[in-house]
């Protein structure tokens, strides 16, 4: 079972005892701040990791059903590193 905004927002429903409709303002908030500060510094959460925007470059692609061959341009990805923390609690 995956985990999705929806189940994040009810255990910090019940962790905190704030409503739901709280805990989904803190959330998009979050998300928000996120998204903003990653396209211009790294987002850092100490224990947890980091998000930054990182450029891809244009490259060649191919379909690989009519062998035809097209630019995929330069693309802009959010990108989250883990901590060394949290990999350790992962493995």
């Amino acid at each position: 079972m995956s985990i999705t905004k929806k189940n994040i927002i009810k255990n910090i429903n019940k962790e905190t005892a704030i409503s739901i409709d709280d805990a989904t303002i803190l959330m998009e908030s979050f998300l928000m701040l996120v998204k903003k500060h990653a396209k211009t510094n790294k987002v850092k959460l100490s224990g947890f990791g980091a998000f930054r925007f990182k450029k891809t470059p244009k490259r060649i692609g191919r379909n690989p059903k009519t062998s035809d061959s097209y630019i995929i341009p330069e693309l802009n990805k959010l990108n989250f590193k883990p901590s060394n923390i949290l990999k350790d609690k992962i493995n």
